[in-house]
């Protein structure tokens, strides 16, 4: 074949592609780009917040029930009445119930002035993504893409520039101007998103004892124990050095008798160094240097001091129990028992198979552990080593998957004696919400409860601690969020699907019986304006047993009649799940969709949430990621929908998702064609401690170097696209460059964008978006985007 018959073959075959798909035109890229200006503010009647009345069986909100408008509903929580009207005079409010920050919107402001280059460092605690958006001078709205769920997200920006935070719906959750110094905000549900102090800020500790008489201090890396009244100071110690230095936090005894303090044998950190390229204030590049754990680090060392104060005497404390912690900080959260006997710490064994909580006896110094919990691969110590220290009975209410699934029990703190179970069966407990002491019960959510609902699902549960009484005290088909009365009496179970717009109910707490509907949300505003409702799917993953749970999500031209390429988007790290479980427009995947794809999303093995055996499939191992489940579950949902077009199949994925999209075309290039991979962590030696030992393991070993798409980078095949942003200090940006090295050396094609200025995330710029999209217009469709 000549020069000529193969390019003339290439254009046949580029033109029949395009006719099938009949896609990347510029009327599609005007559909994705337009997607979050005209589905914003198309859905009410869909979240509102509380306000209970002292009464204590009256509650208030107001919800918006249109565009420019909002109801005031007045709800008689015994008997279910509800009165609504178009203000709050009309419903007699007390005055004293109406909040400004209720009644106050919280309304755009364009940004006033481009000041000094910050950043904002955004958290996201929520399980649901938050769209972020600039807002320019002129008041526009310019997407940068999302802070995902139980993620975070640098943005480099500019002193007096606003940026905007929006739920899942697109109602406002806050609205931030950029202060002169970088700042971090809070988004965890409790009120608004919230500033917090930066990261690094030292802990804030007492060092003046419950009694007033004492005061401790450190000098010259020793301890110091200062009279308050007198202002004698005597000298605890003489042995600290620089290496090995005594430090707060101080943690007194309620009674005054005893402090602790920590010996931490410190280790100079690793700094990742990182080069500014472009910046604002002057010509020459600059140099950023920032401290940054990876695995198999040296770690600092700390020992808890016990002081007793009435002799001035340090008392030993052996460390058997306690030898090798996991301390990225260099710090251990003492808390003392209300007797005064003992105090208790957390030892989390590096290599995060054995968990501990020690007690110290206060007279000897002896220690012990209250609870023990080992695993052959890893304790999810972020997540699933949550207690509850009751005083009054001296009991330990403790989380643990030691059967395979996550389930409360209850401990005998005095003897470390395991008194009874409160949970069990084969499902999980996600999350607790409140624990009754007097009553004796605990209040939590859980999911997998069950048999053909999600498994991801969460429902409202209460249980007596004698492991007596379980109850679901929820029963919609969705995922539950809960909002107690504050006498606890009643609850507002909010609840929705990705498929299903939210709905609002109230209900008894003692027996969850329903006492009213408050709100059905209206979303035809929403899908009038061409958003298209994801449709659920569920097939065996590898095993042909195990459900998979994901969305489709099509076009808002879709036509059965045609074929469309598949695009998958993918997050496979193993602290959750992520498929969308609660209703939410999704910007990202609807975008792409409209530009003529299927988006799919599921979630495979070795990420969270359904069980130790599921979970545990990523452990040294997170090259998996899940993929043999994935691929299953997408040619299941493509025997039944021919329009689902399998020759020509995408992936894309940020972070870990950016690990995942590359390793699709070293591994499964007989099924992926194309992949853009944004800030891929990617080889895992190279990213942050906490987050690969977690799954990766201690030491340092061959897992790591299986996992690496470095190692890998020869194998591969198909079109890979690699964005970066060169100020990225969430995965150190010199990960994709040795993947670039590694790709070059191998004689391998690809494209690279490095954003300038840009933090994690890059591709979620409005850039680096339509880049994204040309990509896949290019490399799946087969035509030029038409926008050029």
């Amino acid at each position: 074949m000549n020069l000529r018959t193969s390019l003339l073959t290439a254009l046949l075959l580029s033109a029949q592609v395009a006719c099938i798909h009949g896609a990347g035109s510029q009327s599609d890229y005007d559909l994705a780009l337009s997607l979050a200006k005209r589905t914003e503010n198309k859905v009410w009647r869909a979240d509102f917040e509380s306000h209970w009345l002292p009464d204590q069986h009256h509650l208030w909100y107001r919800v918006k029930t249109g565009p420019n408008t909002s109801e005031y509903v007045l709800v008689d929580a015994e008997s279910g009445a509800i009165r609504r009207a178009p203000d709050a005079a009309s419903l007699a409010l007390p005055a004293q119930s109406l909040t400004t920050s209720t009644l106050e919107g919280l309304e755009p402001r364009p940004s006033r002035r481009t000041g000094e280059e910050t950043s904002i460092r955004f958290l996201n605690h929520l399980t649901a993504a938050v769209d972020l958006f600039w807002i320019d001078p002129q008041g526009q709205r310019h997407s940068y893409g999302q802070v995902a769920p139980q993620e975070e997200r640098r943005m480099s920006t500019f002193a007096g520039h606003v940026w905007l935070l929006a739920d899942s719906m697109g109602g406002t959750l806050a609205v931030i101007e950029a202060g002169n110094d970088p700042a971090e905000i809070v988004i965890d549900g409790r009120g608004r998103p919230h500033a917090t102090v930066p990261e690094g800020t030292p802990p804030r500790d007492s060092h003046r004892s419950p009694d007033g008489r004492w005061e401790v201090r450190f000098s010259d890396q020793n301890v110091q124990l200062v009279s308050v009244t007198s202002h004698e100071s005597i000298a605890l110690t003489h042995d600290g050095t620089a290496k090995r230095a005594y430090r707060g936090p101080v943690v007194w005894s309620p009674d005054s008798k005893y402090f602790t303090a920590l010996s931490v044998e410190t280790v100079e950190p690793r700094r990742v160094t990182e080069v500014e390229s472009s910046p604002t204030d002057q010509t020459q590049p600059k140099t950023i240097a920032f401290p940054y754990q990876k695995p198999g680090d040296d770690l600092p060392h700390p020992r808890p001091v016990l002081v007793r104060v009435a002799d001035r005497t340090i008392v030993p404390v052996p460390d058997s129990l306690f030898a090798c912690p996991f301390t990225p900080g260099g710090d251990l959260s003492i808390r003392w028992s209300d007797r005064s006997d003992e105090f208790y710490f957390d030892y989390n064994q590096r290599g995060h198979q054995v968990y501990r909580i020690i007690a110290v006896d206060a007279a000897s110094g002896a220690a012990r552990a209250v609870v023990e919990e080992t695993a052959k691969t890893f304790i999810d110590y972020t997540q699933k080593t949550w207690r509850q220290w009751l005083a009054t009975s001296g009991e330990l209410l403790w989380m643990s998957e030691r059967d395979g699934w996550c389930h409360l029990y209850l401990y005998d703190v005095a003897t470390g004696a395991l008194k009874n179970r409160v949970t069990s069966g084969a499902w999980v407990v996600r999350n607790v919400i409140k624990v009754d002491e007097q009553a004796r019960t605990v209040w939590f959510l859980a999911s997998g409860l069950r048999a053909g609902e999600d498994p991801y699902q969460q429902h409202l549960c209460r249980a007596a601690l004698d492991g007596t009484g379980f109850l679901q005290l929820t029963s919609g088909d969705g995922d539950h969020r809960i909002d107690f009365s504050p006498d606890g009496r009643f609850f507002v179970d909010h609840w929705s699907r990705a498929d299903q717009p939210p709905v609002a109910e109230l209900h008894r707490s003692d027996s969850g019986a329903l006492i009213c509907e408050l709100e059905r949300a209206d979303a035809s505003a929403l899908l009038a304006a061409g958003w298209t409702m994801p449709e659920r799917f569920v097939a065996p993953g590898r095993d042909g047993q195990t459900s998979i749970h994901g969305v489709i999500i099509k076009p808002s031209h879709f036509d059965p009649a045609k074929k469309y390429p598949v695009l998958e988007q993918v997050y496979a790290g193993p602290h959750s799940a992520f498929a969308p479980k609660t209703f939410g427009r999704e910007l990202l995947p609807h975008a792409l969709a409209e530009l003529g794809f299927i988006v799919v999303q599921s979630d495979g093995m070795g990420t969270n949430h359904r069980g130790k055996a599921f979970h545990d499939v990523c452990w040294k191992n997170l090259r998996d990621a899940g993929f043999s489940d994935r691929i299953a579950w997408i040619k299941a949902a493509a025997a039944a929908r021919p329009w689902m077009d399998l020759s020509h199949v995408g992936i894309y994925g940020g972070s870990a998702g950016g690990q995942n999209a590359m390793r699709a075309l070293l591994d499964h290039h007989d099924f992926y064609q194309a992949a853009f991979a944004d800030c891929g962590c990617h080889d895992n030696r190279m990213d942050k401690i906490w987050w690969n030992e977690q799954w990766m393991g201690w030491p340092v070993d061959a897992s790591y170097q299986r996992s690496s798409n470095v190692a890998d980078a020869a194998k591969l095949q198909g079109h890979l696209m690699l964005c970066v942003g060169e100020l990225d200090h969430n995965v150190d940006p010199a990960s994709t460059m040795q993947v670039v090295n590694a790709l070059i050396k191998a004689d391998k094609d690809f494209e690279l964008l490095i954003v300038p200025g840009q933090g994690h995330g890059a591709a979620e710029t409005p850039y680096g978006s339509r880049r994204r999209m040309d990509f896949f217009v290019r490399q799946l469709l087969g035509v030029e985007p038409r926008h050029l």
